[in-house]
């Protein structure tokens, strides 16, 4: 087993945030090692009565995984959209609010994507403030 590290579910990215979200949904997530150029990744494991597959959960950056998250959870996705210096495109970020738990509140800190928001959201409902992650995420 992977040894583990306590991190703020604020401060979860990449890899360490699909893996929280994994564990979040209750997914047989693994890690794929260091190869061809990639660093630690994180795959799910599905098992069917006869079939099993693996495929890469990145749900921080695949709408495919992460938009069905924001409807099963409830997750208010809310867009901050402010102008750069002058001459630059606007730039936007996005924080997500959720409810769980008989009426407990998480509000995420603004991020660069509404994934990310979003997955954050997703880990507290299951895990609070702080989530356990492999350290080879934390690199």
């Amino acid at each position: 087993m992977n040894d583990l590290m306590e991190v703020k579910t604020a401060d979860l990215a990449g890899e360490a945030l699909g893996w929280a979200v994994g564990k979040a949904e209750g997914l047989d997530v693994f890690l794929a090692p260091p190869q061809y150029g990639n660093p630690w990744r994180v795959f799910a494991r599905y098992q069917a009565s006869a079939t099993e597959h693996t495929k890469r959960y990145n749900p921080w950056e695949d709408w495919a995984l992460g938009g069905p998250l924001a409807v099963k959870y409830q997750v208010s996705i809310i867009p901050e959209a402010h102008e750069g210096p002058e001459g630059t495109e606007m730039s936007q970020r996005w924080r997500a609010s959720v409810y769980y738990r008989a009426g407990e509140h998480y509000g995420t800190e603004y991020c660069d994507a509404a994934l990310i928001a979003t997955c954050q959201a997703v880990v507290a409902t299951e895990f609070g403030d702080t989530v356990q992650v492999p350290k080879e995420l934390l690199t």
